[in-house]
Order: structure tokens, then C-alpha cells, then sequence
């Protein structure tokens, strides 16, 4: 379906029905990504005496349990209740959810035993700032993401520079396919996540991080138009499908 829409004075025609998913899909078991030291997530039938909750064991319906974290296992979308002392639910604070976006590849620079996305890095790649909401896929970029193991892994993060730069040029949804935009190990310093949503100082309530994205390489870098939606959990984060429309 084409569709015209007004974004900002300007006039964009967008294909609603090619949408560009990012999402890694939940499964229940050992093929989900896991992170943050957690087993993988589980989907099982309700048991109740007599009773499974399974077609295939003689039930009406398939009426399953399903035991996961938004933080380890899933595509999830978080605000600053993350990181806060009170707190903040996503449903709460994520009022809109279609925004102008843009897609960049970035290689982490090598820093000791690090990988590290900076400052220099972005601001070379992303161009003039017409949009809302910034995407990273990190290079090298493989099919094997939607199923890794990253406990122990010491993945690539952003640098606080860098998520400070961000803020500043009004970037208010940043997306990473890195389980968090923080160093695996940072003794709780949280430093990317406290610049980007300038956390205690004048907190942005309405800025959102979301983590664990798979961005196929078939799809070309550039400006997108993104739909954001987490489940309607109370809670500082909620499974999301991100998904991105191409500007025609």
C-alpha cells in the first residue's frame, strides 16, 4: 500500500507493504541470543493435573507459559526506568511511535581489548540530522547474531561521547544490535546510557534505547521511516518489533 505522509514540512512516499523487519523473534530455547548470564527463555504448556495445554497431547487449544527477560533474550525497547531509582514504565513513556529514521554500518575501533563505536565514527557516517532516530549495525554483520551466546563475550558498545553526541543532535530513539549500548563489564557506570538520556541532570523521559536488533544485510544504509512498538508491559522495557518502511 503507498502511502504520502507529512513529516516535518516535507512530503515522503513510503510502501507499507514491504516492511523491513528487525526484530530477532523469542523462541524457547537454546537458538535465542541469551545475554547477562541468564538460560534461555522457555515456552511450555500449562500443566494442571490431568490437563496439558498442548493440541498434540489431546487439549483444545495450545495455552502455553512463557518465562523470559526483555533484557537478555529478546528484540526490547527501554526508557530511562532502566537506570533509575524510581520508577519509569516504557508504556508510559513512549507516547508516539513512527519516526524518520536512519540506518548506519559502523566498524568498532579496536581500543586495548575492547570494540568501541565513537563519536568520530558516527559523526563521520551519519550526515545532516533530519531524523529522530538513529540505527547502528555492527560490522562485521552475520546471520549468527539472531542466536548468539553474549554472556562473557565483551561486545562492542558506544562510547559515552559518543551517546552524549547523540542527545545533542536530538537523536531521541537509538537502536543497536549489541545487547546493550554499555560495556559488558563496567563496574554499573552505565556511562552511554546515562549521556544519552541525560540521566540525573534533565533526564529525556521520552528518549528510548533498543537493544538486540538484527539488521539483514540486504538492506541498504540510509533514511527509513521506523515503527517502534513495544508490548504494552509496565515496565522500564517491553519486547519490541522494530520495524523500517524505505522511502521511495
Amino acid at each position: 500500500m503507498l502511502a504520502t505522509i507529512s513529516h516535518n514540512g516535507n512530503s515522503y512516499n513510503i510502501d507499507f507493504s514491504r516492511p523491513l523487519d528487525i526484530s530477532i523473534s523469542l523462541r524457547g530455547d537454546n537458538k535465542n541470543p541469551m545475554a547477562w548470564y541468564l538460560k534461555h527463555p522457555e515456552i511450555t504448556p500449562v500443566q494442571d493435573g490431568n490437563f496439558i495445554g498442548k493440541v498434540s497431547e489431546g487439549s483444545s487449544v495450545n495455552f502455553n507459559n512463557i518465562w523470559f527477560n526483555p533484557h537478555a533474550h529478546a528484540t526490547h525497547t527501554e526508557c530511562v526506568g532502566h537506570i533509575s531509582n524510581n520508577f519509569h514504565s516504557i508504556q508510559q513513556h513512549l507516547k508516539t511511535f513512527f519516526f524518520k529514521a536512519k540506518l548506519i554500518s559502523v566498524e568498532p575501533e579496536k581500543k586495548g581489548n575492547d570494540l568501541v563505536i565513537t563519536r568520530k565514527m558516527i559523526e563521520n557516517i551519519m550526515g545532516k540530522v533530519n531524523f529522530e532516530a538513529l540505527i547502528i549495525r555492527s560490522l562485521p554483520n552475520y546471520i549468527g547474531k539472531i542466536s548468539k551466546y553474549h554472556s562473557n563475550s565483551n561486545w562492542p558498545y558506544i562510547e559515552e561521547e559518543a551517546a552524549a553526541f547523540l542527545r545533542e543532535k536530538g537523536i531521541k530513539h537509538l537502536l543497536t544490535d549489541q545487547p546493550s549500548v554499555d560495556k559488558e563489564k563496567d563496574g554499573g557506570e552505565l556511562l552511554a546510557h546515562k549521556a544519552f538520556w541525560d540521566y540525573p541532570k534533565n533526564t529525556r523521559f521520552d528518549a528510548t534505547i533498543t537493544e538486540l536488533i538484527y539488521v539483514p544485510n540486504k538492506i541498504e544504509d540510509g533514511d527509513y521511516f521506523l515503527s517502534l512498538q513495544p508490548a504494552s508491559f509496565e515496565n522500564d522495557a517491553a519486547p519490541c518489533k522494530p520495524v523500517l518502511y524505505k522511502i521511495l
